[in-house]
């Protein structure tokens, strides 16, 4: 009877610990003001990080990433499921698009094209900072245990929603290693 009671008790605590988690997970901790608004982004790849940047240059906000499957070096070519490195900007935005919210970044730009053509290959395109998958969303902040998009900066559905809100089309991005 003791043993049972033991084991009830340790399914209950495990039980709670997950429920607790999956909150954590999920919850804006320190969210931006309305008034908020972002000049400029910097992701550093190797610390899976994105820095929101006010006029000031003061940091808004940080938010963790997952990149690219393959996220040491810098985007070659079309299918090599790495991150691009470099300056660029948001040049578009797709409220529709298979991952809940993207901002587009402009890449490749001219000297990606021109590497990739010295190549005899695609530079590829359409990376974007996105949140989830749809349907997807509940995995929350659990999305960056790993590194899982085709070369993508990835953020949870509440973070993309934010950063949405204060990343203005134009927008100067610099991903760097």
């Amino acid at each position: 009877m003791v043993v049972i009671k033991w084991l009830l008790l340790i399914v209950v605590l495990v039980l709670v610990a997950v429920f607790a988690a999956f909150v954590w997970t999920q919850f804006n901790w320190h969210p931006l003001p309305r008034s908020a608004h972002a000049n400029r982004i910097l992701v550093e790849k190797s610390a899976r990080r994105l820095v929101l940047y006010d006029s000031a240059d003061y940091v808004l906000k940080t938010y963790r990433v997952a990149l690219g499957r393959s996220p040491i070096g810098t985007k070659h070519e079309e299918g090599d499921c790495r991150t691009p490195e470099g300056i660029y900007l948001i040049d578009a935005r797709n409220e529709k698009s298979d991952f809940h919210r993207a901002l587009h970044i402009s890449y490749p730009d001219a000297n990606d094209l021109a590497s990739a053509e010295r190549r005899g290959l695609s530079a590829g395109g359409d990376i974007m900072i996105h949140g989830l998958p749809n349907g997807r969303g509940w995995l929350g902040a659990w999305h960056r245990r790993r590194d899982w998009t085709a070369g993508c900066i990835a953020v949870t559905d509440k973070e993309i929603e934010e950063i949405w809100r204060v990343v203005d089309d134009g927008t100067p991005i610099e991903i760097r290693p």
